[in-house]
């Protein structure tokens, strides 16, 4: 079975991270902006960052085989440094119209500040004029409300629900952003947002349509292999191949294909690698490597 993971921050992990990926299914991916830990100080570090998910970072992931795309946003947290944000919002044109991005995100809410709601706003209609499908990072904290006020903004910004995908679910929110019409995806991520055994009984509640499932693995524990583990939970309790399909992997496609950078025949043939490629003179092979065929060797050479 092949699996997508719409929402993982693969800057922040390891080759063998990607390489137990792609040992998993996992074909494709789609890797957000967000914040990276701690705040960022100039303009000069969102563009050099930028400059990553649309350059390595996707060429590394082709050499696993493992097609990479983004969603580029200023995020929540950072877009309470007003001066700073006014420059990040100048240089996000240049971005998002660039190969392999699919979206405007994560954006949204943090702590539902003013700065905040200002900068999701301006986002927002940045997506319209592109005609790029959004994806919402909604709070930690008054997850309910915060999502309902994402919700409502959006629609307020004149953007169609369908175009989209409001982030980090759970129980309290699925209903209302699935009968609003959005795009409704669950983070499994260990000990906060979701577990799987719970994302299961969603899916048995809820059926499929318009649910995804992401990992949102990042410098926290988190765990990369989130989506192929819950599809195998949904397997061993009963739901439908079928049903798998649609939330691990043929949704998200759907959802961020609206952007016209993604499309389900991108996955029809298996992704030749080569690991001695370059990128602007650079390798994922370090030191005179040679590329690791055997994984499962006890010995490292």
């Amino acid at each position: 079975m092949k699996f997508f993971d719409p929402h993982i921050h693969m800057t922040s992990r390891t080759t063998d991270d990607y390489q137990a990926m792609a040992d998993a299914g996992v074909v494709g991916i789609i890797e957000p902006a967000f914040w990276l830990g701690q705040p960022r100080t100039g303009v000069a570090t969102f563009q050099d960052y930028y400059s990553s998910l649309v350059g390595w970072e996707r060429f590394r992931s082709s050499q696993f085989g493992i097609k990479h795309y983004c969603t580029i946003g200023l995020n929540s947290r950072e877009a309470n440094n007003e001066a700073l944000a006014e420059q990040v919002m100048e240089i996000l044109p240049l971005f998002i119209y660039k190969e392999g991005v699919v979206g405007v995100g994560e954006i949204g809410f943090d702590d539902q500040t003013k700065a905040e709601e200002k900068y999701y706003r301006l986002q927002l209609l940045l997506a319209k004029e592109a005609s790029l499908p959004v994806q919402i990072h909604t709070p930690h904290r008054d997850k309910k409300q915060g999502t309902q006020r994402s919700m409502d903004i959006a629609i307020d910004c004149g953007l169609d629900p369908g175009m989209v995908i409001v982030d980090h679910n759970n129980e309290e929110t699925v209903q209302e952003v699935l009968e609003r019409g959005f795009w409704a995806a669950f983070t499994i991520y260990p000990f906060t947002k979701m577990g799987n055994e719970r994302m299961v009984e969603v899916v048995k509640k809820y059926g499929a349509e318009r649910i995804m499932v992401n990992s949102a693995a990042d410098w926290g524990i988190s765990d990369p292999l989130a989506v192929p583990k819950t599809a195998a939970l949904m397997k061993q309790s009963g739901i439908s191949d079928d049903i798998i399909h649609l939330v691990t992997y043929k949704n998200a496609i759907a959802a961020f294909g609206q952007s016209g950078q993604l499309h389900e025949t991108d996955f029809s043939t298996t992704q030749q690698v080569d690991q001695s490629l370059k990128f602007q003179g650079n390798t994922i092979l370090r030191g005179g490597q040679q590329p690791r065929i055997n994984k499962d060797s006890l010995i490292i050479r």
